[in-house]
């Protein structure tokens, strides 16, 4: 019999420290607040508390989307977390929310594939769940803790990034949830954005650390400004090709949560009603990874997500640079 993985619940979590574009300006000691608004879209994001780490972030997020799926962490199998600021090198962050949620008997890993990974992720939860008939529900998750490793006087990157977690159970039903996926990736940009010491190639030594500073999120050399508009129309025509689908099919996309700006000129390009997307960026920042699923739950928390029968379609990028769409009908299983 074939097993059909559902998307059966979501849900989100946001810091409760609210940082306004001008308090920014005020730590960089520049003005960079109309330049976010009229170019990217961004008003204000949400920073960690001192004591806060980026589990704690995917719990809160992770119990949220249990309570809406009528679940308990117990019930778990798996756990999947994506996140490029992990509580540790090593060992993983979802062995931390692993032992904070109490899913004793959920196995679990670690998903790095920047901002593009929690839809690898969900990818990766699909197939488990098609091909082993022990998993019932896997937990995929999203933390981003990025405010840690902002430079504050560097105005590329301080004003963009920001703290979330995202969280979708998934499990197994009657409908088709699961329709189809594409993965790209141009590695020749490795070198471009990322943060570069704490790793091997830089480790965090006395030396490295006088030389370099802390660990620190930075653009070493600039992306084609074209990138996403010229890769995204590609990604998701390779996902929509396997499911046997066309844009005109899909009723929301969920786009990386960068710029509002492309994500309005990509709708347009596409020839799709700006109605059929969602953005948080302006409220909650750039939150990477977990940005699409916070897209998706917030549409939902607002009445505006998807309704049983309709097409849904992830489209994420990040550096390196790596990129995944992933496209799903939303089913009656499903839960607001």
């Amino acid at each position: 019999m074939s097993r059909h993985p559902q998307i059966l619940a979501t849900g989100s979590y946001v810091p409760e420290r609210i940082v306004a574009n001008a308090e920014v300006d005020a730590l960089l000691g520049a003005s960079t607040d109309q330049w976010l608004r009229d170019n990217v879209g961004i008003q204000e994001r949400r920073w960690m508390a001192p004591e806060q780490v980026t589990s704690d972030l995917i719990v809160a997020a992770a119990e949220r989307a249990l309570e809406k799926a009528g679940l308990t962490a117990a019930d778990l199998d798996l756990i999947i977390v994506s996140t490029d600021t992990p509580d540790y090198l090593s060992p993983s962050t979802s062995v931390v929310v692993q032992a904070k949620l109490g899913a004793a008997k959920a196995g679990c890993y670690d998903v790095n594939s920047a901002c593009a990974g929690w839809v690898t992720a969900v990818d990766q939860a699909a197939r488990y769940l098609m091909t082993d008939a022990t998993l019932q529900y896997v937990l995929v998750a999203g933390g981003y803790g990025m405010s840690r490793y902002l430079d504050l006087q560097d105005k590329k990157t301080a004003n963009l990034f920001a703290d979330g977690a995202g969280a979708a159970v998934l499990g197994v039903g009657s409908e088709a949830g699961f329709l189809a996926s594409n993965l790209l990736a141009v590695g020749s940009f490795h070198d471009a954005l990322g943060i570069y010491s704490g790793g091997t190639h830089r480790p965090a030594t006395a030396d490295n650390l006088a030389l370099y500073g802390p660990p620190k999120v930075e653009f070493v050399k600039k992306f084609p400004k074209t990138f996403n508009t010229e890769y995204w129309p590609k990604l998701m025509q390779g996902a929509l090709d396997k499911a046997g689908l066309t844009f005109n099919d899909v009723d929301h996309f969920y786009f990386t949560q960068l710029n509002l700006r492309t994500i309005e000129f990509m709708m347009e390009l596409l020839q799709q009603p700006i109605a059929k997307t969602h953005w948080v960026m302006d409220k909650w920042g750039y939150t990477g990874s977990p940005c699409v699923i916070m897209a998706l739950d917030d549409a939902i928390d607002q009445g505006k997500g998807p309704r049983p029968g309709e097409t849904i379609l992830f489209c994420a990028s990040g550096g390196g640079i790596t990129m995944a769409a992933s496209v799903w009908r939303w089913t009656a299983e499903a839960q607001p």
